[in-house]
């Protein structure tokens, strides 16, 4: 088991890539994403697809989304066909279209996504693999336009798998944005409502309103996720983990962890 959780980067500086999904995959180890969010289409294949844990049987055609705070791996047992689309932060901060963010919002809640219309979707993947290029930028308007046109058609024509509940507002969807980025966990509402300049009310009724929960919540929903990612994915002591997700000393964080899972953090590493 790794010390570390492996951190892949398979687009560097740009900011999206649209690429066919390799058929020389099967198996991978668990790892994150640096920074990107990945929408993986499979038309053909069989196998297996964990995402935090959670192993999905691949039954094409289907999509899957993985979010950059999320760990995955694949164990497939036969040949894959489909396509891999990667979007950084910085592609959406570019885009004056506020629908298109809207459907990349609405999408990223769904891990995976029966498809009815398959044909619709292998056309669109395929229109923006041909016009993905890298080295140019005047063609950025028609990758927006074939990129909605794709999440729109996959949101009307699937079944999603649920992750989170109610329409996200503004408010809330940022705050899982910042939950996300690159930097310290902070166990308090208040540090996340102080840097989107609101109050913790505010905070706590935008939550409410979108995710049927209270901002404490959904705070502690992603410490503790981040907790078991490294509890099963890492050789971290309990006491670099507490260190890592901002707790005060290992008796808070023991006690934390087992008030949400009920069980201590050792036990779950063993059991799992």
């Amino acid at each position: 088991m790794p010390t570390v959780l492996k951190i892949k980067d398979k687009i560097h500086q740009r900011s999206i890539k649209i690429a066919p999904f390799k058929k020389d995959i099967r198996k991978t180890l668990p790892h994150k994403h640096n920074s990107y969010f990945e929408i993986i289409y499979l038309s053909e294949g069989t196998g297996f697809h964990s995402i935090d844990s959670i192993k999905y049987q691949v039954q094409p055609p289907v999509v899957y989304t993985v979010r950059k705070e999320q760990v995955h791996h694949w164990e497939l047992e036969s040949e894959p066909e489909g396509y891999v689309l990667i979007l950084k932060k910085e592609f959406l901060d570019n885009s004056l279209d506020k629908q298109l963010k809207d459907l990349l919002a609405n999408i990223s809640a769904f891990p995976s996504i029966c498809l009815a219309d398959p044909l619709s979707i292998t056309q669109l993947f395929k229109m923006l693999t041909d016009e993905y290029d890298p080295e140019q930028s005047n063609n950025t308007p028609v990758i927006e336009g074939l990129l909605k046109a794709l999440l729109a058609k996959i949101l009307q024509t699937g079944k999603p798998l649920p992750s989170a509940k109610g329409k996200k507002d503004n408010l809330f969807q940022e705050f899982q944005q910042l939950l996300t980025q690159d930097k310290l966990l902070k166990n308090s509402v208040a540090f996340y409502a102080f840097h989107l300049n609101t109050s913790p009310q505010n905070l706590n009724a935008a939550c409410r309103k979108s995710a049927g929960q209270p901002a404490a919540q959904v705070l502690a929903e992603f410490i503790i996720n981040e907790a078991k990612r490294l509890l099963l994915y890492t050789d971290m002591a309990v006491s670099e983990i507490s260190n890592v997700l901002d707790f005060k000393d290992d008796s808070h964080f023991i006690k934390y962890f087992k008030r949400h899972c009920g069980q201590t953090p050792n036990a779950f590493r063993v059991l799992v």
